[in-house]
């Protein structure tokens, strides 16, 4: 897999967010609530049964759950508001039957969260929604090249650290993961794996805090250190390749001993992960229809991250994100409407 190309295509939103651009007065006239979607009917096999997606509290997410909403609507569901929890919680809400399904699930950053709700006889983890996802450690490009630095384990060198500390205490301050993403744990296991104990500190705290203080010290000339994923916005702003660099890892190191390299043998540290959907599995099996849903459902990256660009220039209200929704499928239609065929015949199977 070309794998440096592909994730530099996922960048370029705004020459591929024709969609929503070309759709935005259609859009404007649909209500919040999405009209496109038919008012249930006594045929549709969601018969008006109410149904709760949870996300994290990660505001990129909504529009990925929100467009499944939209979908089982069609169907004859009754989504509920969306509710944000963080990942563990929300697999196990999910798993006693609290609330419905997850469709950012990150396979295999997610395994323990779904291991530890119960795994396979509680949870049904299906489709490949969106991917493949990059994740990993970049600087900019500026230190990459100055310093010749391309592997993080660099880092362990006193030296080279301090280039990147920005509170005095001699360690690279690596701005990371919230408390509880699988993130965090991963990093801390590359801080203890890869020799970094000593000389790097994960800063954490509100992520997106935490990157718009690198895109402001970017912005200033100074160094920057950051852990981020595809799809996100930041990395539209601080575009791999020319403003910042990936760093590579020096071997694969993680607690389920997966390999990372990449095809090419590049190893960004992390797995390249698909967001999948997770239901609970009881419902799962009653609702044969929205299973098939959740099974052929496929969103691009690059809409993805076309659409969190538009949310981080200001149109980031549910309002906006349901129009965005709405756009995407009015231009995706023919595809969208193959979604609910298939669901409606896996219904009648």
């Amino acid at each position: 897999m070309h794998h440096i190309e592909h994730f530099k295509d996922t960048y370029k939103t705004q020459r591929r967010f024709r969609w929503l651009s070309a759709l935005a007065l259609a859009a404007l006239t649909l209500t919040t609530s999405l009209a496109m979607a038919q008012a249930p009917d006594a045929g549709l096999p969601g018969k008006g049964s109410k149904v709760q997606a949870l996300q994290s509290p990660i505001a990129e997410e909504t529009f990925q759950t929100m467009l499944v909403d939209a979908a089982l609507e069609r169907l004859g569901y009754e989504p509920e508001p969306v509710k944000e929890v963080d990942y563990p919680a929300a697999h196990i809400a999910i798993a006693n039957g609290d609330a419905t399904f997850l469709a950012v699930h990150w396979d295999p950053l997610h395994k323990d969260y779904f291991d530890n709700a119960g795994g396979d006889a509680k949870l049904l983890r299906t489709g490949h929604y969106a991917g493949p996802a990059a994740q990993g450690y970049l600087i900019d490009k500026a230190s990459a090249e100055k310093y010749r630095i391309t592997n993080i384990a660099q880092l362990r060198d006193p030296e080279l650290a301090k280039v990147f500390d920005h509170d005095g205490d001699g360690k690279a301050d690596l701005a990371g993961c919230n408390p509880g993403w699988g993130c965090e744990a991963m990093i801390e296991n590359h801080l203890d794996a890869y020799g970094l104990r000593a000389t790097v500190k994960h800063v954490q705290g509100s992520y997106p805090a935490l990157i718009a203080d690198m895109i402001g010290r970017y912005r200033r000339g100074e160094p920057v250190l950051y852990y981020t994923w595809t799809p996100y916005w930041v990395s539209g702003v601080l575009v791999p390749g020319k403003d910042v660099v990936w760093l590579q890892a020096p071997f694969s190191s993680n607690p389920s001993k997966a390999d990372t390299r990449l095809a090419d043998g590049s190893d960004y540290g992390f797995s390249v992960n698909t967001t999948r959907i997770v239901v609970n599995r009881a419902w799962a099996e009653k609702n044969p229809a929205a299973v098939k849903l959740f099974e052929v459902m496929r969103l691009p990256i690059a809409d993805i991250n076309a659409q969190n660009e538009r949310m981080r220039q200001g149109e980031n209200t549910q309002d906006d994100i349901a129009r965005h929704v709405a756009g995407w499928i009015l231009h995706h239609k023919a595809l969208f409407d193959a979604w609910i065929a298939q669901a409606l015949a896996a219904a009648k199977s």
